[in-house]
């Protein structure tokens, strides 16, 4: 019953466009009508801080780069690019021969 309420109210509410300051960066970003509904919507009580831009680097930041590991295609014989460490008792594909056969499984 709360939440039905809760989503008139936020139906109910008119959000206009608001250009905020980046606290990282310091330049101009838009906080969208949009985006104001959706925080409403989610009950986020205070308006972003940080522009996309700097929010996404941030979230980046603290991610460990991915390893690429190049093995032999076990069906063409081309260069496969994986994330994991190839074992020599498993075959590996290329993304194309990979695909192909996912396709054929279904």
């Amino acid at each position: 019953m709360f939440e039905e309420e809760n989503n008139n109210a936020v139906n109910d509410t008119q959000f206009v466009d608001e250009t905020l300051v980046c606290k990282d960066c310091g330049k101009e970003f838009v906080f969208t009508a949009g985006e104001q509904a959706f925080y409403a919507e989610k009950g986020f009580l205070n308006k972003p801080k940080a522009c996309k831009a700097c929010r996404d680097a941030k979230k980046n930041a603290s991610r460990a780069p991915r390893e690429y590991f190049t093995a032999v295609c076990a069906d063409c014989g081309g260069e496969a690019r994986i994330t994991f460490q190839p074992s020599p008792d498993r075959p590996v594909y290329c993304s194309a021969c990979f695909e192909k056969r996912k396709n054929a499984q279904e």
